[in-house]
């Protein structure tokens, strides 16, 4: 935790909370990007033109970072290629069995006091903790 910064989390956090509130607002949906994500190929025509313009504003959000700042952001990744992958591949699976990602449970379901997003939330929350417990001494740190 040495490099928490509380004031660009807050901000951070907050715009994330906004634009879930926008989104269900203007379209009545839920911003849980593996759902917006997978309904930008399986979907119909007329439900597509958002979701598109929704990823490509996840992808060009650093970018604009990087205009405003002149600086990217600090970013160490310790893990390699194979694990990265790995880990990808399982994170999608886990939101298919899950029925959602942790945005869409865990920002928007929480939000609305859904009881099946406060079952998800607790169950990738201690999963993932177990996960760290177990694997940690196993790939070092």
């Amino acid at each position: 935790m040495e490099n928490f910064t509380p004031l660009s989390a807050t901000i951070g956090g907050g715009l994330i909370g906004l634009s879930a509130v926008l989104l269900m607002l203007m379209n009545g949906r839920i911003a849980g990007i593996s759902g917006v994500f997978s309904g930008t190929v399986f979907s119909e025509a007329s439900d597509k033109i958002w979701r598109v313009l929704f990823v490509l504003g996840l992808i060009a959000a650093p970018l604009v970072y990087v205009a405003a700042t002149g600086a990217q952001p600090a970013f160490e990744l310790e893990a390699g290629w194979p694990l990265i992958i790995a880990g990808g591949l399982l994170v999608g699976f886990g939101t298919r069995l899950g029925s959602g990602c942790t945005s869409g449970h865990g920002v928007c379901g929480l939000s609305r006091l859904s009881p099946r997003s406060m079952a998800s939330v607790a169950l990738f929350m201690g999963a993932g903790m177990a996960t760290v417990a177990l694997l940690k001494p196993l790939i070092g740190g």
